[in-house]
């Protein structure tokens, strides 16, 4: 199957945002929704990824020799725990504030104010949200359920290795 650039891109985008969702590549991709992004993926990338047991978009291993792009997640192969991510410059900072693995998690709003004190930025409390869940799909973030939904990291800070994709 020969790839027109366009869908090379986005290929790559598939390839380095994994495990990702419609949503996630709807954003990136511009499109109006995520049953778009469902159709390309069927119609044009179709052989090049899969939905893993969750539903998430995962590349193929041809995809990613295909486009020569770093993997979102990179794991330890004895333990399987992420070591390696890619992130955009809004996750790397949350990773860098969030509570360890043995500390008490946190409120969306608990890091929203722990990244404006760190870094002098203003997300919007969403984003912080989206980007929690994204590291936790990746399996760097955990969650817990009390009040509210309460997030720290799965994995030692100094265990991962983190870049940023913007």
């Amino acid at each position: 199957m020969t790839l027109s650039d366009e869908a090379r891109e986005r290929l790559a985008d598939v390839v380095e945002l994994q495990p990702t969702k419609n949503s996630e590549l709807q954003d990136r991709w511009g499109l109006e929704s995520g049953s778009e992004v469902h159709q390309y993926l069927e119609n044009e990338l179709g052989d090049y990824y899969f939905r893993d047991d969750n539903s998430l978009i995962r590349a193929t291993s041809e995809a990613a020799d295909l486009v020569d792009v770093e993997p979102g997640v990179e794991s330890d192969p004895d333990d399987g725990t992420p070591s390696k991510i890619r992130v955009p410059a809004l996750q790397a900072r949350i990773v860098d504030v969030l509570a360890g693995p043995d500390e008490e998690s946190e409120s969306v709003v608990s890091v929203l104010h722990k990244l404006r004190d760190a870094y002098d930025v203003d997300p919007d409390s969403e984003d912080v949200r989206a980007g929690l869940q994204s590291l936790r799909r990746k399996g760097v973030v955990e969650i817990e359920y009390r009040t509210v939904p309460t997030f720290r990291l799965a994995v030692d800070r100094d265990e991962l290795e983190v870049s940023t994709t913007d």
